[in-house]
């Protein structure tokens, strides 16, 4: 007797659609149509657009760097930073500690920024490059 997950998995399997394809004689797959119609048909939604930009490890698009994220991310570090400097040195006093973690953000935060932005103009090369690759 399958268990319940494995017959939920076998349920899915079955529920979605396979790509039709004919092979032709050099080998070369061609997609067809589906026998059910188009996917607007299927599923009431336009198909999905080509991404702007270059894509990540998940398939998912690359965000432009921005002083936005970098605040954000500077603001999880921060008090990270705060206790890390609180643990090494426990004689420190509070404004000291606030000048070092002050101090500490100002290198953290452009270095971030730029990292962000050499990330995303390597991937944009990338995806550049493997555009104009395709026939």
């Amino acid at each position: 007797m399958a268990s319940k997950k494995q017959r939920r998995r076998r349920e899915k399997l079955q529920r979605h659609e396979y790509e039709y394809v004919l092979e032709n004689e050099e080998g070369e797959e061609i997609p067809l149509e589906s026998p059910r119609g188009t996917d607007r048909a299927r599923n009431g939604k336009a198909p999905a657009k080509e991404p702007a930009g270059p894509l990540d490890r998940r398939g998912r698009p690359v965000q432009k760097p921005s002083l936005q994220r970098v605040l954000k991310r500077s603001a999880i570090f921060a008090p990270l930073i705060a206790i890390f400097i609180k643990v090494t040195s426990p004689d420190v006093t509070i404004e000291g500690l606030i000048f070092n973690v002050v101090l500490l953000l100002a290198f953290f935060m452009p270095f971030t920024y730029f990292v962000d932005l050499f990330v995303y103009r390597m991937l944009m090369r990338r995806a550049e490059r493997e555009r104009d690759q395709r026939p």
